[in-house]
């Protein structure tokens, strides 16, 4: 059997490229039904819309400090499988009440993730899945500069990489959540706080 290959070869990039997270948003995995969304026509590996039934919420947390996002190709030739696991590491500075609750409910939900970089370029974490917290702490620290706040540890596994969003804003992310293809509908509303 031939597999599918490579089309093209990929030039030295440029010293222009930052890394790091600047904000994740969090999706209610049922708030989204896999069979409504679209890739570009020229490149699969980008979703160019996501259709929700209902206006759909998503909730931006900040970032800043030791945050990163890295997918790993799980490989076998033994067993002829490939799948792809996202890892999303996040520290959410200060305890308080209201991120205590958001904390335990994400730990007993599925949540699909997007993830916005330093260099605004978008991915959604959990495409089929969704997002799982395999671990984390609460932390008070032990002395007066230690991290006082929220560490967590998301994975999801997935046939495909986190693939790309068409968009490099946070209203063009709006927008892609439309809830008619056309963008006559109403677009995905960001709450921040």
């Amino acid at each position: 059997m031939s597999c599918n290959f490579i089309t093209a070869g990929r030039q030295l990039g440029c010293k222009d490229s930052v890394s790091g997270l600047k904000n994740i948003f969090f999706i209610k995995y049922s708030d989204l039904d896999e069979a409504n969304v679209s890739f570009d026509s020229t490149n699969t590996d980008e979703i160019k819309t996501w259709t929700p039934a209902t206006q759909l919420s998503m909730f931006k947390y900040e970032l800043k400090g030791a945050n990163s996002f890295e997918t790993e190709i799980v490989s076998s030739r033994e067993n002829g499988t490939t799948f792809f696991k996202g890892m999303l590491n996040i520290q959410l500075k200060k305890q308080d009440v209201a991120t205590h609750k958001a904390v335990k409910l994400l730990s007993f939900d599925r949540p699909r993730i997007v993830i916005q970089t330093m260099t605004n370029q978008f991915f959604l974490m959990g495409l089929a899945q969704g997002s799982d917290v395999v671990g984390g702490t609460i932390s008070s620290g032990e002395s007066l500069d230690s991290f006082n706040g929220y560490t967590l540890n998301f994975e999801c596994e997935e046939v495909l990489p986190s693939p790309f969003m068409q968009c490099t804003t946070e209203a063009e992310l709006k927008v892609l959540f439309n809830t008619v293809n056309d963008g006559s509908g109403d677009d995905a509303l960001i709450v921040a706080s």
